[in-house]
């Protein structure tokens, strides 16, 4: 009985330590955190998709040059 017991509180307990792992894994991927935490690990495992990552972030830090206020070009 209580091997039973032990064994229960056992899958109890990884049942939520997954249950938390995953909704850990939602929210970071949500809020795009994760990048910083898996960086070096991605570069060693897939250095591909670690470069795709670097070109991502290298456009986004691009910004478009306002136009200037008396620009003829301009479209609108």
């Amino acid at each position: 009985m209580d091997a039973v017991v032990a064994l229960l509180i056992v899958a109890g307990g990884l049942v939520v330590s997954l249950a938390g792992l995953g909704w850990f894994a939602r929210r970071v991927r949500r809020s795009g955190v994760g990048g910083g935490l898996m960086g070096p690990i991605d570069e060693i495992y897939n250095p591909g998709a670690h470069r795709s990552r670097q070109e991502i972030q290298v456009q986004d830090e691009r910004m478009e040059a306002p136009p200037l206020t008396g620009d003829q070009f301009r479209r609108e």
